[in-house]
Parts: C-alpha cells; structure tokens; sequence
C-alpha cells in the first residue's frame, strides 16, 4: 500500500490519499491521472489493468485500487 500512496501523492501532493474515498466522483482524479496510475503501478507492481477493470469504483479511494491491484496479482 505505501508503494501505491507514493504513486498517488506524486500526482497530488495535496490530498490525503487514506482517508478519501471519492477520487472519481470529486474529479481528484482526471482521465490523465487514471492513464498515469495504470502505467505506473503496471511497472511498480507488475500487473495489467484491462479496460475492464477501468472503472470508477475501481479507482474512488486508495483501497479500492489497492484492492485491484491484489486481485490482479492473485489471478497472476
């Protein structure tokens, strides 16, 4: 999780990436910021997100994508 908290403050430093829980639904996270996460935590956790997996629920709070991130190492 810090490894995800690292990539998410990195784009903004400015908010508390433990305690919100509505990144997509507050617009805190753009179309370029999803683009940026999925490169990202591809190379920091060596998974791929599928277009099926980019949804809003998927990325509306650190857990959420953590949570993602976990599954996707699950089904490797």
């Amino acid at each position: 999780m810090d490894e995800l908290l690292h990539i998410l403050n990195e784009l903004h430093p400015d908010i508390d990436f433990t305690t919100r829980e509505h990144l997509i639904d507050d617009i805190i996270l753009d179309s370029f910021d999803i683009v940026t996460l999925i490169a990202e935590i591809g190379e920091e956790f060596d998974v791929t997100i599928t277009a099926d997996k980019i949804v809003p629920a998927n990325f509306n709070s650190a857990k959420a994508l953590y949570a993602l991130i976990q599954e996707l190492q699950d089904e490797a």
